[in-house]
Order: structure tokens, then C-alpha cells, then sequence
């Protein structure tokens, strides 16, 4: 899958939480085949997009394209990844069945255990 390159995204991301920080900081500088917005949305002076809460955005990874569509979770991450260098290869796997369903589902495990990951990230790298 590759992106339309007028398609521009709006990745929303947890900047209170030293884990996404540090995942967004991997992405930030890396060239896009597409424009690509980084919005920390734990700031609450950025809007949020119609028919969507904080909260809502805050508990997942979500994206949003130019046109509104808004993909969330697996879908989310493979979305931004088909337009980043040394990434690309894992979006490509989208196509092989199965493998956005497993993503996904490894995706909620991670959810699970988060809250105490970001403990164990505050204590090493500070808030």
C-alpha cells in the first residue's frame, strides 16, 4: 500500500507518556512519502477532531487522513509506517491475511500493560 502523496496524516499521540514520546521521536525526523502532522493530544489546548474525545484519543494510537477518515490501533500504525523509511517493510505485511488482526491484537496486550511500562520508563528516564 502506498499513500496518495497529497494525502496528509495527523498522527495523535500521548505526549505524557514517556514510551510515546519516545516512539514519536523515532518517526519525527524521518522523511515522509506523504506530510505527516505529530499532534500531542495530552495537550489540551490542540482540538481534537469532530466526533472524538480526549479521552477516546488518549487510550489508542489514532490517525487521521486529509479527507477525516480516522484508522486507530494496527491500522493506525500501518498507515504511518507505509510512509516512513526502515518501516515500510512491516506495512507491507498488511497484505499477507491475518497479520493487521494479529498486529492488532498484539497492539491490546500492549494496552494492558502500558500503565506499568510507563512507570518502569518514568523511573528510568524521568517524566
Amino acid at each position: 500500500m502506498t499513500p496518495d502523496r497529497c494525502d496528509s496524516l495527523s498522527v495523535f499521540y500521548d505526549g505524557a507518556c514517556p514510551l510515546c514520546r519516545r516512539e514519536i521521536a523515532l518517526y519525527r525526523d524521518l522523511p515522509s512519502t506523504a506530510p505527516v502532522e505529530f499532534v500531542d493530544i495530552s495537550n489540551s489546548a490542540q482540538p481534537v477532531p469532530a466526533g472524538k474525545s480526549r479521552d477516546v484519543l488518549l487510550a489508542r494510537f489514532h490517525v487521521q487522513h486529509s479527507d477525516g477518515r480516522i484508522e486507530s490501533g494496527a491500522r493506525a500504525f500501518l498507515t504511518l509506517w507505509a510512509r516512513l523509511p526502515y518501516w515500510r517493510w512491516l506495512a507491507r505485511l498488511r497484505a499477507v491475511p491475518g497479520f493487521t488482526s494479529l498486529l492488532e491484537l498484539m497492539y491490546r496486550g500492549f494496552l494492558r500493560v502500558r500503565p506499568a511500562m510507563q512507570w518502569v520508563a518514568i523511573r528510568r528516564w524521568g517524566g
